[in-house]
């Protein structure tokens, strides 16, 4: 296996970019200088300056409102290295030659390490790659698959580019490894993850792509077969569960997400812009907070509302969409809004099976969870709108 002179960047981001770190600080963030630099010598263009200039009018705004100046800069700051790594991401796409080589060896590592991971959950050692977390109500802490990533809904969300990725490759005959072996491969850091969010997400993303380029993949023989089993397995697995299994966990949250007692799905949703639009009054409908305000304005409300123990030490919206209303208004989140569907038709989105499903995916997302720095998050919109893995391009699959 030849690795990229780019794949140790990419080891740091997708396996270790938090590991031993501070809550909130990465690596990627602790690089964001040195990315800097390589991103404007490489592309011979400044990206800060442009930057700092159109976030100049929302600061003099935010501080004439009146802000925690400490929390709200130093939130500025993880935004401002957040961006410097976006840009980065984008010129690694542009630049790079064979991204997918890169995909290719980060799936095999992290199955390995998922290898590694199911006998390690049976030993005393099992929270250094599992976290144990409370889901719903009525089920006991569990504990899902986070590997060295900080939360199992992060991880998954890490890996949603390398499943879409490679589901696609299975559909259209593109696969290298094994058709069932790549299946297990896919689905198994989902299902170890359980994260519903990232899952329900995908389902949706998939259905959304496959009905817009209906006549392509109805004629897709795999596609057809796939979707098939997928469907066959599924209601076979729904009866076993209903007949044998009645109160396992999966089925327990589904009923508690119907009857609107589950209190995670609630609060990565709905309850998330309830918040929100609390915080909203206490400064600007408008523009919002300000940055890092969150933990000054909102913290007793957002912890007796989550039920927190009183030794909680930090408090968030779940919600990425939600937290942008909550810092910068109405402003901000129909700008956020009108910037994804302007770059989905600028760069003409649908025209790559792959970018299409990332969208649909990553756009549902963002009212389910996430947060406003998640490098994640924005690696997936980076590649959204980027004209990169043009093998999926509809144009040549259709031809």
């Amino acid at each position: 296996m030849r690795f990229s002179k780019y794949f140790p960047v990419a080891f740091i981001y997708f396996f270790i970019n938090s590991f031993g770190l501070p809550f909130g600080l990465t690596y990627t963030a602790l690089l964001s200088p040195l990315l800097y630099v390589w991103v404007v010598i490489t592309r011979r263009q400044e990206i800060l300056w442009p930057f700092l200039l159109a976030l100049a009018p929302v600061v003099l705004i935010h501080l004439s409102l009146g802000v925690d100046e400490k929390s709200y800069f130093i939130s500025l700051l993880n935004i401002t290295l957040v961006y410097i790594f976006c840009r980065a991401a984008y010129t690694f796409f542009i630049k790079c030659e064979h991204p997918g080589e890169i995909l290719h060896q980060l799936l095999i590592i992290n199955f390995v390490c998922c290898l590694i991971a199911i006998p390690l959950f049976f030993t005393p050692y099992s929270h250094l790659l599992w976290t144990e977390q409370l889901i719903t109500t009525g089920v006991e802490a569990v504990q899902r698959l986070s590997l060295l990533t900080y939360e199992p809904s992060y991880y998954a969300l890490l890996f949603t580019p390398l499943f879409c990725y490679f589901l696609l490759q299975l559909i259209f005959y593109r696969n290298r490894i094994n058709g069932w072996l790549l299946l297990v491969m896919l689905l198994l850091p989902l299902a170890l993850s359980f994260s519903l969010g990232v899952i329900g997400s995908l389902v949706m993303a998939l259905v959304i792509t496959s009905v817009v380029y209906f006549r392509t993949f109805i004629r897709n023989k795999r596609f057809v077969n796939l979707a098939g089993i997928a469907i066959v397995t599924g209601m076979a697995a729904v009866m076993a569960g209903f007949i044998f299994f009645p109160e396992n966990i999966l089925f327990v949250r589904i009923g508690n997400v119907l009857s609107g007692k589950d209190s995670s799905g609630r609060g990565r949703t709905f309850e998330a812009f309830w918040l929100a639009g609390q915080l909203l009054e206490k400064k600007s409908y408008w523009w919002g907070i300000g940055a890092g305000q969150i933990k000054i304005l909102g913290f007793d409300l957002i912890r007796d509302y989550y039920g927190y123990s009183y030794d909680t030490v930090r408090v968030a919206i779940p919600n990425a969409a939600a937290e942008t209303l909550a810092l910068f208004g109405w402003v901000g989140f129909i700008v956020r809004i009108l910037t994804e569907w302007f770059l989905f038709v600028y760069t003409r989105v649908w025209r790559n099976y792959y970018r299409l499903l990332l969208f649909a995916f990553i756009f549902i997302y963002q009212f389910t969870g996430s947060f406003i720095t998640n490098v994640a998050e924005y690696v997936i919109w980076v590649i959204v709108f980027t004209p990169v893995f043009k093998e999926y391009d509809v144009v040549k699959r259709q031809s």
